[in-house]
């Protein structure tokens, strides 16, 4: 499936956007559940559905009469050293996505393996983030060959366990961009993802949620990317920073700092509805990349 917006969907996400209204848009920036966001079937949109996780496709029932393929752990397909193999892991992913509704797949975790305490090193590929990278970008890119989003996570220094959801990790700039943004900027370079998961954790001083300088500066300014960011589940926390930063979606829902609280901080004058229609528009493009935009259908 090709990666770029082309002008017809981008005329169909722009029609779909000035069909709703300062409500409507905030409700789609936030989740209708645990595990999507809100259907809109006057513009022809259907409810986005996300999953976990990077070796399987949990699905939203969890129950034992909707079973799961299961791959081998991450930490083993990076050990081929086979982005190629990472690639058809993805395809398989994807189609198991399909079977069960899902049209965004939590994952992969490419966060590295740089303490030993990392109680989610499982989900992650290597210490080595040339090598994270690599099979990063091959997964990316053969879930997105079955037309399926992927979140690339966690965004970004999200590697262990100690007070995981608060910390605020100190990181100098050299080791910030060598080593743990290096496999995020490889794979949005060469597998342009179509979405992000902003971390729970702080870098330097600011959650992550509501980091301008990673998120806009960075990920979208820097290296182009132009995928929707979404929440990690419960780390944002706050409505207009998490929108200044570069959020689009906050998980889960219902109650979240978007949705209603959104839209009364741009009636409050607190944020720009330009802001909010950018991030809209983000998870429009979603849509018609993963087939759920009418008129947008891949």
């Amino acid at each position: 499936m090709a990666d770029a917006i082309s002008a017809d969907v981008s005329g169909v996400v722009e029609k779909a956007l000035g069909a709703l209204d300062l409500e409507t848009k905030a409700r789609l920036l936030a989740g209708q559940d645990m595990w999507s966001l809100p259907a809109v079937p006057a513009i022809g949109l259907r409810s986005l559905v996300m999953s976990d996780g990077p070796i399987g496709v949990r699905g939203v029932r969890w129950t034992a009469d909707d079973p799961s393929i299961a791959l081998p752990s991450p930490t083993a397909l990076a050990a081929t050293w086979d982005p190629a193999l990472a690639r058809r892991a993805g395809r398989l992913l994807a189609q198991e996505a399909r079977r069960k509704g899902v049209h965004v797949l939590l994952a992969p975790t490419v966060n590295l393996h740089r303490s030993p305490l990392g109680g989610r090193h499982f989900e992650a590929y290597s210490e080595d983030p040339y090598l994270t990278g690599a099979i990063g970008t091959g997964y990316v890119r053969g879930v997105q060959d079955g037309g399926v989003g992927t979140t690339v996570k966690h965004f970004v220094a999200n590697d262990a366990e100690t007070e995981r959801f608060t910390v605020d990790n100190r990181v100098g700039a050299r080791a910030l961009r060598e080593l743990y943004l290096a496999p995020f900027e490889a794979i949005v370079k060469d597998a342009r993802p179509w979405g992000v998961m902003a971390a729970y954790n702080g870098v330097n001083g600011a959650t992550m949620t509501e980091h301008r300088a990673l998120q806009r500066g960075v990920l979208r300014g820097e290296w182009g990317f132009d995928g929707f960011i979404v929440s990690d589940w419960t780390a944002a926390r706050d409505t207009a920073g998490a929108l200044a930063g570069g959020l689009d979606v906050a998980m889960p829902g219902p109650q979240t700092v978007y949705g209603e609280a959104l839209a009364a901080a741009v009636r409050d004058g607190l944020v720009a509805e330009s802001d909010v229609d950018d991030a809209v528009r983000r998870v429009l493009t979603l849509a018609a990349r993963v087939g759920a935009l009418d008129g947008a259908e891949p």
